[in-house]
């Protein structure tokens, strides 16, 4: 357990100095902070509570935290893909965007989406067959 925390942490200070060195190539941080600063009021002021209260509404009993994680993962690709799924039409460059993005967007929420009805399934299968105590 300590070994693989010891290298989660070795790879998430790695990663961080990845980030701090391409910060170092922005000639103007204001843009950068005004992401940053956007995407923590979008996660606190809305993705975070909409996660908590649909898994609150939404699902009874165990299952209330895969249907949360589901949800952040979907959010997360939400978010993610805004970019391409706001500019929609056609472009002067057509090798800039080349893929069907919405499309390709809804086969991942689809995907996270199946992965948590098999996952909710398999658990709703284990509690069944496992002896009362």
């Amino acid at each position: 357990m300590k070994v693989t925390r010891l290298l989660a942490g070795a790879a998430g200070a790695a990663l961080m100095g990845v980030g701090v060195s391409l910060l170092l190539d922005v000639r103007d941080l204001t843009d950068v902070v005004v992401w940053l600063g956007g995407a923590v009021v979008l996660h606190d002021a809305l993705i975070a509570p909409a996660v908590l209260l649909a898994g609150l509404v939404l699902v009874r009993g165990g299952l209330r935290g895969p249907v949360r994680a589901a949800l952040i993962v979907a959010g997360s690709l939400t978010v993610v893909a805004l970019p391409v799924l706001l500019r929609p039409g056609p472009r002067a460059n057509s090798s800039v965007l080349p893929l069907d993005y919405p499309r390709n967007w809804l086969i991942a929420l689809a995907a996270v989406a199946a992965v948590t009805a098999l996952s909710t399934a398999a658990r709703r299968r284990a509690r069944r067959r496992r002896p009362p105590s």
